[in-house]
């Protein structure tokens, strides 16, 4: 890329070069010839009128010097009407320049005799030519005078061709580093590197992909970091269906007397209960929550019934479920049958006897309360991780919970209830 831009940036400085030297060099060669052409008049003028009178009395003219000495305007000869060199420097006899001066058809004569650029001018005393001045330039002095100005052009050229070569490089560093430097960025992060930050280079447009970059990088961090805890606290939330299901096949085992079919009903039911969660956690793991809609209490308490006693049946242990006029909500079913499939398996894993869940009116939100009969909890917090496993399953919950625009909080310590509030739906 710098190589391109490069080599761009100086091809259009010499496609301009070119463009702009071509009309000029050709202004420049116009001007050395008008520029003779002035010369050579100038200084056959200025001696036509100092030998006009010796011409015209038949004395020997004098040609003056140049003034200043200026060979530029070349050198000057008087000629006879009829070609004869009588003053100055130039051919002993006049050629055909000279003869049609002394015509008297033109007032100047100009053209090439040799290597030489001539202009001749007829000298007249009244009606009569009396001479002929021949003013010369040798065409090599005026060769060299604008091969040296078209030399002085081109070495302009180069110059600015080489700037534009110097400044290209700077530029184009300062443009493509900060490029190849989120090239490395962009590799980083597609290597999983989540905490890379694009370059700044004082540019905006490569800012803005910088600033973007960055958006992109923290934000596929940031939702990697969630998949993987969901994945983690949805993996714990499994067990709870799977140990049902476990305790249930070990109880039909132990009791080989009993109906098998029962146990077969109850396996499906527990399978069944295992899919639902399953869809469930699928649907909240895609959009963090499902969509709301008026939740059905009644159809998801007996749910939890049936989960609860499957889960703490084995153990002895009942539920008891509590309807306190309860008011309805709109939430994602779903996301609240999770939440209390997780309080649901904390009491059964660390609580003790009868587990309890009250359905009430809370002012504007609707409480379940969900109780045990286990040891004190004290100071210490359910929803950190801790080495008895309360902390991913409860940590869930409490997310989803959020989601939904609930909490869900330790309300009591002693016997250990969570309270999950949820709002209520206005009447």
């Amino acid at each position: 890329m710098r190589r391109r831009i490069i080599s761009l940036t100086v091809l259009a400085a010499l496609v301009a070069t070119v463009l702009f030297a071509l009309p000029l060099g050709i202004a420049v060669l116009k001007y050395y010839h008008d520029d003779a052409t002035a010369d050579l008049e100038r200084a056959a003028d200025a001696a036509a009128l100092a030998v006009s009178d010796a011409l015209a009395t038949g004395r020997p003219p004098i040609v003056p010097p140049p003034e200043d000495d200026d060979e530029a305007e070349g050198v000057v000869g008087v000629y006879t009407p009829d070609g004869r060199l009588l003053a100055g420097h130039g051919p002993a006899t006049g050629g055909a320049l000279e003869r049609q001066a002394a015509s008297a058809t033109l007032d100047v004569v100009t053209g090439h005799e040799g290597d030489d650029r001539v202009l001749a001018v007829p000298v007249i005393s009244g009606s009569r030519v009396t001479g002929v001045v021949r003013a010369a330039l040798p065409e090599s002095a005026l060769t060299l005078r604008i091969a040296l100005t078209w030399h002085g052009m081109a070495g302009l050229a180069i110059v600015a061709i080489g700037a534009s070569w110097l400044m290209a490089r700077r530029f184009t560093t300062r443009l493509v580093r900060p490029l190849e430097e989120l090239a490395t960025a962009a590799g980083r992060l597609g290597d999983g590197d989540f905490t890379v930050r694009g370059p700044r280079a004082g540019i905006a447009e490569i800012d803005r992909v910088g600033e973007a970059l960055d958006t992109t990088a923290a934000r596929i961090g940031s939702t990697l970091e969630r998949e993987r805890a969901f994945s983690a606290e949805a993996s714990h939330q499994l067990r709870t269906p799977l140990t049902g299901l476990r305790l249930q096949l070990e109880a039909a085992l132990e009791t080989p007397e009993a109906d098998p079919l029962a146990a077969i009903r109850a396996g499906i039911a527990s399978a069944d209960r295992l899919e639902r969660t399953i869809e469930d956690l699928l649907a909240l793991g895609r959009e963090r929550r499902a969509p709301r809609a008026e939740l059905d209490l009644d159809a998801l308490l007996e749910e939890v019934r049936e989960a609860g006693e499957a889960l703490l049946s084995p153990h002895g242990r009942t539920l008891r479920i509590i309807r306190q006029e309860p008011p309805p909500a709109r939430v994602a079913a779903a996301a609240v049958r999770q939440v209390l499939g997780v309080l649901l398996d904390n009491a059964a894993t660390h609580g003790r006897g009868t587990v309890t869940l009250v359905a009430r009116d809370a002012g504007d939100t609707l409480a379940i309360d969900v109780a045990d009969e286990g040891p004190d909890l004290g100071e210490t917090d359910p929803f950190a991780t801790a080495a008895a496993g309360h902390g991913i399953g409860l940590r869930l919950a409490r997310s989803l919970a959020e989601a939904e625009g609930g909490r869900l909080r330790l309300s009591r310590p002693d016997p250990p209830t969570f309270t999950l509030l949820l709002p209520a739906t206005e009447v």
